[in-house]
């Protein structure tokens, strides 16, 4: 029985410990992610998460979670953002897209029926490609 209580005492023991250290990366990230916090004031929250961490890491979760979880959610939505730039950025227009304004620019008198055909032909190649 006792080998038993030791497993599950070592069991809770590492959940306790991973999530304490979860919580300092957190907070971490957090203090670095805050642009509006002075440098001073950082060192000051590292100083205290590495002389009285669980007492600090309590302290900062009260006094600033709150703004924690919207930091996280704008740098999260920052992302979010950045991703669907970088994905419009490298698809580009398609062939029909291509074709699709040249022939507007055709129906407007801008290029003439040769210029059409090229911009078509190099639509058509560039899908080929």
């Amino acid at each position: 029985m006792s080998n038993l209580a030791n497993m599950m005492w070592l069991l809770v023991s590492t959940f306790v410990f991973v999530a304490y250290i979860v919580v300092m990366f957190q907070i971490v990230v957090d203090l670095f992610r805050d642009h509006e916090l002075s440098g001073w004031l950082k060192a000051l929250w590292i100083i205290g998460l590495l002389f009285v961490p669980i007492l600090t890491a309590l302290l900062y979760v009260i006094i600033r979670g709150r703004g924690m979880a919207q930091r996280q959610r704008a740098a999260a939505e920052r992302a979010r953002q950045e991703t669907a730039a970088y994905v419009r950025d490298v698809a580009g227009t398609s062939s029909v897209d291509q074709i699709a304004k040249a022939k507007a620019l055709l129906d407007a008198g801008t290029i003439d029926n040769n210029e059409f055909a090229r911009l078509k032909q190099q639509a058509l190649a560039g899908a080929h490609a």
